[in-house]
């Protein structure tokens, strides 16, 4: 067996069956030729019979995409069978992903049916997708609840068929990791001319076993791993992508390597939950918001002194810039100081200690420290700042356009901008974009109270990117407008100089 492990993505067919999640033939474009520049093998490109959309999507991957192969899925019909292989003519690639259920359960109430009828039935899918293409992959849906001996006999008549890859589903989720290797190396050492074929695993996370089951799939002896970017997929959805592959860089022992350019990870998992409006869970492994994330002091003291304590994962590694040290009531002095040094604020002991004194009282009262907080701590506060808001004045209500008047005092000199926009706030950036004349993208917008009631003060923490780095602002105000400028101003201070 090689030690070359395949990476298969149906981002773009099991990953879009999520409702909600459908994208257009433009973006699935977008997310195809990403996925060639993460080193992706394989793109399942979609689902050819199902609709024209789908057929016109895997046309135009096959025009966009240069080197990966291009896969289309079919059931074990000859009419989806030809659908696919005229969807795939322009791929320079090109496989047809054929296959049917094998379990009981699906053999006698779905297809109301036998074994002896479904073996048949696999194989004749196989031989006549073999006379439009090399490169055949039969799938035994549902094989994780498929008796091994009978599974057995369909992948040995299949690959006697031609078919190159043979796909062992866990579609329902529900092998345990231990039980689902042991299938592998069952056909392993059943199948006569196993050898002939790459065996695929293509596991669900109905338990949280995905990736699991992935990974004792592959020491099995499978050599093709079917992901999803994010893990997404229908219900609990598909193995992730970015875990199988950190794992066996993690464990280099294991010997098992792919094609996957991991400084990407992080930008293709951004795109894809982007594009399909999937937000990714903030403790998701690799590619969460804190996946790299620390608040505990002992933690975080660890990490300053040496990141291997408890991270095996270098985030440069995946594409992020560092690892985060979240202030909370349970950092110590060392992230404290951190984060002032940071800021470009060195302070001695005894004014440490002080300082440190202070953060305790207010992170008692907060979540998270940030870093407005942490210089107000130290006495570092911000009457420095060039760019400030002189004037804000907004019309805005139900049934008419937001507008928003700005006057901005920079470096001593008085600025004025009008603009409409999407809400008030949204009109009130507008305006102080049309003064600065710089790009800048607003991706994270949070407003927090800090006690309860309207008359409350309210904080705005917003990130802003500009020219590919991100400027994080801060401001608090009853008047969550003018906070909002504010923090966008805080933001644009960090790097209009």
């Amino acid at each position: 067996m090689s030690d070359r492990l395949y990476i298969f993505d149906t981002t773009l067919r099991d990953g879009e069956q999520v409702p909600g999640c459908q994208l257009n033939t433009v973006e699935k474009i977008e997310v195809a030729k990403s996925l060639e520049d993460l080193g992706v093998d394989v793109i399942e490109a979609g689902f050819p019979v199902s609709s024209p959309g789908d057929f016109n999507s895997v046309v135009e991957i096959s025009k966009a995409v240069t080197w990966p192969t291009i896969c289309a899925l079919t059931r074990a019909v000859e009419g989806d069978i030809r659908v696919a292989a005229d969807a795939l003519k322009y791929a320079k690639r090109k496989r047809i992903h054929t296959g049917i259920g094998t379990s009981d359960p699906h053999i006698r109430y779905k297809f109301n049916s036998n074994r002896e009828e479904i073996l048949e039935r696999a194989v004749a899918a196989v031989s006549y997708a073999k006379k439009f293409v090399e490169d055949v992959q039969f799938y035994a849906e549902d094989a994780g609840r498929t008796d091994n001996e009978y599974l057995a006999r369909v992948i040995e008549a299949v690959i006697k068929a031609g078919a190159t890859v043979v796909n062992i589903p866990d579609t329902t989720g529900y092998c345990l990791p231990e039980e689902f290797k042991a299938k592998i190396e069952y056909l392993v050492e059943h199948v006569d001319g196993i050898h002939k074929a790459t065996i695929a695993t293509h596991c669900h996370n109905d338990l949280g076993m995905a990736t699991a089951n992935t990974v004792s799939g592959i020491l099995g002896g499978a050599r093709q791993a079917e992901v999803t970017i994010n893990g997404i997929g229908e219900r609990a959805g598909n193995t992730s992508l970015e875990e199988v592959v950190m794992t066996f860089r993690s464990h280099k022992e294991l010997g098992i390597e792919t094609n996957i350019n991991a400084t990407r990870i992080t930008s293709v998992s951004r795109m894809v939950s982007s594009l399909m409006n999937m937000p990714v869970q903030p403790n998701k492994a690799i590619v969460g918001r804190n996946a790299f994330a620390h608040s505990s002091g002992i933690h975080q003291d660890g990490v300053l002194k040496n990141r291997e304590s408890y991270e095996i994962i270098d985030p440069k590694d995946v594409g992020i810039d560092e690892n985060s040290i979240v202030l909370t009531a349970r950092s110590g002095r060392a992230a404290l100081k951190h984060r002032l040094h940071v800021l470009g604020v060195d302070l001695d002991k005894e004014a440490l200690d002080k300082a440190y004194e202070s953060f305790l009282r207010l992170a008692d009262k907060k979540k998270e420290i940030n870093d407005d907080d942490v210089l107000m701590i130290a006495g570092q506060h911000r009457a420095n700042h060039r760019i400030k808001l002189d004037f804000l004045q907004v019309t805005s209500g139900v049934g008419i356009h937001s507008v928003a008047s700005v006057g901005l005092d920079i470096a001593g000199e008085k600025f004025e901008a009008c603009a409409s926009g999407n809400g008030p706030v949204d009109a009130a950036i507008s305006a102080i974009k049309i003064i600065i004349r710089r790009t800048m993208l607003v991706k994270e917008f949070l407003i927090q109270a800090i006690n309860k009631g309207s008359n409350d003060v309210g904080k705005v923490h917003m990130t802003v990117e500009h020219d590919g780095q991100c400027y994080y602002g801060f401001s608090a105000n009853t008047d969550i407008i003018a906070a909002s400028a504010e923090a966008f101003i805080d933001a644009i201070n960090k790097f209009v100089r």
